[in-house]
């Protein structure tokens, strides 16, 4: 059998107990035939059935080795639940913990091995993830360590505001301590690649202060003198279009209004909080400086209303969208 055409995308399950499943149906049905003959899924064939069912949409869901590109049809790379495994809905397990992960897995393997080229995820749990023993902070983790990957940054994406990450998921004591010209730099140099691969010539970068008011000149702390500043002159000397610190309190409105193209916040919720605040629906979570590229939902597993066919899909279809345009030019 011949080696089939690259997907341009393939989706992950996430946690079968929570709602990826139902958004990931809806996100497909809403497809059209053209698009579906480009997306590949990534999870077990029997719980995709039931959530389609739940939903009401009548999905043609072949074996990716079976897949011919039939008009309508949905190619689907199985990675199934052990026979006997207890997944109670709505509730955190290890059998749905350790599903999650080997979708995520198995997607991870499916670009590497060419036949996709962007990776969407549906939303996994995390304690359940540690259940299971998968040990990670979340996908971006997750997606370093399986891809070899040294670091990674977590881009939030919206139409108005996007967000580039210092530090995400560890406590706000640690992130202090991962301020440092170092990691400053590197958090730029993503977002600038990223965004001159999406067609802006001349990225236009600000990166936050960590203090109130960036410190005012050392009353409230050193660390935007001492570290920020410095990093941030170095950046501009070589070239890059970056200015800062800006104190956190205006430079997000700033950007809102159009002024930049991309701030680079210290921590978790310096950059969580003003951009689910403009685009809580259709913010997308981006994966840089990976090997692969990786677009999610920004929410979780939602299992207060799992399987009730109550979940929507307008985050899951930003993040499909999102991940369409980078695989423009991937997939032959």
């Amino acid at each position: 059998m011949s080696t089939p055409v690259p997907y341009a995308i393939a989706i992950t399950m996430g946690d079968p107990a929570g709602i990826g499943p139902e958004i990931v149906c809806r996100a497909v049905a809403a497809m059209s035939p053209a698009e579906r003959a480009t997306t590949l899924l990534v999870g077990d064939p029997a719980i995709f059935r039931r959530a389609a069912a739940l939903i009401g949409a009548e999905l043609d869901l072949v074996a990716v080795e079976e897949a011919d590109g039939a008009a309508g049809s949905v190619a689907v790379a199985p990675v199934v639940l052990p026979a006997g495994a207890a997944l109670p809905d709505g509730e955190v397990s290890p059998a749905g913990g350790d599903l999650a992960f080997r979708c995520v897995k198995k997607a991870v393997e499916l670009v590497q091995a060419g036949r996709a080229a962007v990776i969407v995820t549906a939303p996994l749990n995390k304690a359940a993830l540690h259940a299971a023993g998968h040990h990670y902070d979340g996908h971006t983790g997750m997606l370093a360590a399986l891809t070899g990957a040294p670091s990674s940054f977590m881009l939030l994406a919206s139409e108005r505001l996007s967000t580039l990450h210092v530090s995400t998921h560890v406590s706000l004591r640690e992130a202090l301590e991962r301020v440092t010209p170092g990691r400053i730099t590197a958090t730029v140099e993503a977002g600038h690649a990223h965004l001159t691969r999406l067609g802006k010539a001349r990225p236009r970068i600000a990166v936050a202060g960590l203090n109130p008011h960036c410190g005012e000149g050392g009353l409230f702390g050193d660390e935007d003198d001492r570290l920020i500043a410095p990093a941030v002159a170095a950046l501009a000397e070589r070239g890059f279009d970056v200015s800062g610190p800006i104190s956190a309190d205006t430079v997000f409105y700033r950007a809102s209004r159009g002024e930049f193209d991309l701030v680079v916040a210290q921590y978790h919720d310096q950059g969580h909080i003003p951009v689910k605040l403009i685009a809580f629906d259709t913010t997308v979570n981006v994966s840089l400086g990976l090997p692969v590229q990786r677009t999610s939902v920004d929410h979780g597993t939602a299992f207060d209303i799992a399987w009730q066919g109550r979940a929507d899909a307008t985050n899951l279809g930003a993040a499909i969208a999102y991940a369409r345009h980078l695989a423009e030019g991937a997939v032959a």
